[in-house]
């Protein structure tokens, strides 16, 4: 391997390209997300690992009162294997999760004057959940490993 070919390997450039292809919404209550990882490499690589991981962004507050905090509520790791120059793999995956409601959400949940207070309290504090699928391919080698985040949406 040339000189040039070891400081792109380090860096994780032309090693490999992940995708993540998964629904675009998902239900709190089925604790369960399935979906793949198609990875091609550009160059014959190891693979140490795959993770998969279900992140929560919640964010309260407003302005310099602003909290903001990632939560890792579901993670899988598939074992690693080898990959030639041009090949291309599909790998399935089967997400669970834990999620864990706000004081505020699950008083919102509640219905009635409980439900209404509950809607009120996270209007007035600002409280916002994000969510997206995070795969990273631990490729041999490398410092900075390729990866591919999805945006996607909870419906209730």
């Amino acid at each position: 391997m040339s000189f040039f070919n070891k400081i792109k390997q380090f860096f994780g450039i032309g090693t490999i390209t992940v995708k993540v292809e998964a629904p675009s919404t998902f239900k709190t209550e089925d604790g369960l997300i399935k979906g793949s990882v198609n990875l091609t490499a550009k160059s014959d690589q190891i693979l140490e690992y795959v993770e998969i991981e279900l992140k929560e962004d919640w964010t309260e507050g407003r302005g310099d009162d602003k909290t903001e905090k990632t939560f890792s509520i579901g993670k899988v790791k598939l074992p690693g294997f080898e990959m030639k120059s041009g090949e291309t793999k599909s790998l399935p995956f089967e997400l669970a999760f834990s999620y864990a409601k706000s004081s505020n959400e699950d008083l919102a949940g509640k219905g009635g004057v409980l439900g209404g207070l509950g809607k009120m309290a996270q209007f007035a504090t600002n409280e916002k959940s994000s969510f997206s699928i995070v795969a990273t391919a631990d490729v041999k080698g490398a410092t900075f490993d390729p990866n591919d985040i999805l945006e996607i949406k909870r419906i209730k």
